[in-house]
């Protein structure tokens, strides 16, 4: 009988899901029969457990990390998605030092986590809308503006808007999509370009003595809808400054009260915020908006820096439109990276 059972194994007896769980179970019974006896596995990895511990609590609290001490809070938060990355370094020690303790402990930053980030781990783009938008920060040093420009255009986008334009490279950008878009204004350093007319274009004081942020109304076949184009302040990360953010944090509250004061219902921001969702310093803007990339989109959608994209600061945000899908676009001359949403302007078929 026992060899018939050993032939049936080895010589492909049963479904592969059946071996596979053969498999499983015999790691287990090897691990169980390694712990079982030893009282150490309670008491080994406490300093894991703790490290597991204090992990769920900064991921759980990010929002109570003070700003006074070189913007930690922000800095935590812009960064938050990739602490998840310590969670498998921790489970590995843990198995490693046959630590019970630290396993349980590591519940913990596993459902923080996963409460903060799982649903982007999802696809959730769909279908439809009336109008597809893209932003990108083309780069002041990009050294090939008219491929930045032909790629953008092709993305199929009917309202665009690009940000930290060099003045000497705004004419080729403009001679690039002029064809695809007969309508564009250019103010500062941003740029707007639509297929469909544009009016009521105006700087936005942002605070900074130079102009970054426009505003601009376009006319879409769905009704107009006003569109900002902002490029906040750069942040540093500096030894004896920590994250150094607070011009960035005075031109964020000044774009949230203009998007506060606009009067017409639809409204949307493109531009490169220099700051993620979760940075508290973006909230008198992120407060009014919604982000088609967490609402429909998939996965972080990171878009800087473009070589290896940690985190995304730049942003497409919506107002009284309904977001239908969101996704990256393919690394041109920038140092970003173009991101897109598809939004629905007519809701009166809600």
């Amino acid at each position: 009988m026992a060899q018939q059972a050993y032939a049936t194994e080895t010589d492909g007896g049963g479904s592969d899901p059946e071996r596979r769980e053969t498999r499983i179970r015999r790691l287990l019974d090897r691990v169980v029969t390694g712990w079982r006896g030893d009282r150490g596995i309670w008491r080994r990895g406490v300093i894991t457990a703790a490290v597991a511990v204090l992990l769920a609590v900064v991921m759980a609290a990010h929002s109570r990390i003070p700003n006074a001490v070189g913007n930690l809070g922000s800095l935590t938060e812009t960064f938050l998605p990739w602490f998840g990355l310590l969670i498998p370094v921790l489970l590995v020690i843990a198995v490693v030092r046959k630590s019970a303790t630290a396993l349980i402990a590591l519940v913990l930053p596993v459902s923080v986590w996963l409460n903060l980030f799982g649903g982007l781990l999802f696809d959730k783009t769909g279908t439809g809308g009336d109008l597809t938008v893209v932003t990108h920060n083309v780069n002041a040093a990009n050294a090939d503006p008219a491929g930045t420009a032909r790629a953008v255009a092709a993305s199929g986008a009917d309202v665009l808007a690009l940000e930290e334009l060099k003045a000497a490279a705004v004419p080729t950008y403009e001679k690039v999509l002029a064809a695809k878009y007969p309508h564009h204004a250019v103010v500062g350093t941003v740029g707007l370009w639509s297929t469909y007319p544009i009016s009521d274009v105006r700087a936005v004081d942002i605070r900074l003595g130079w102009k970054r942020a426009m505003r601009a109304t376009v006319a879409t076949p769905s009704g107009p809808l006003a569109v900002y184009v902002a490029h906040l302040p750069s942040v540093r990360v500096k030894m004896e400054a920590g994250f150094t953010a607070r011009q960035r944090d005075k031109s964020a509250d000044a774009l949230g009260e203009a998007i506060a004061d606009e009067e017409l219902p639809r409204t949307i921001l493109l531009g490169d915020l220099n700051g993620t969702m979760n940075d508290r310093a973006l909230t008198a803007v992120t407060s009014q908006m919604r982000s088609p990339q967490g609402a429909v989109g998939s996965g972080f959608g990171f878009s800087w820096p473009a070589s290896f994209p940690m985190a995304r600061i730049d942003q497409i945000l919506v107002r009284g439109v309904e977001p239908m899908t969101s996704w990256t676009l393919p690394a041109t001359g920038s140092d970003h990276l173009p991101i897109a949403a598809r939004v629905r302007v007519d809701t009166t078929t809600d």
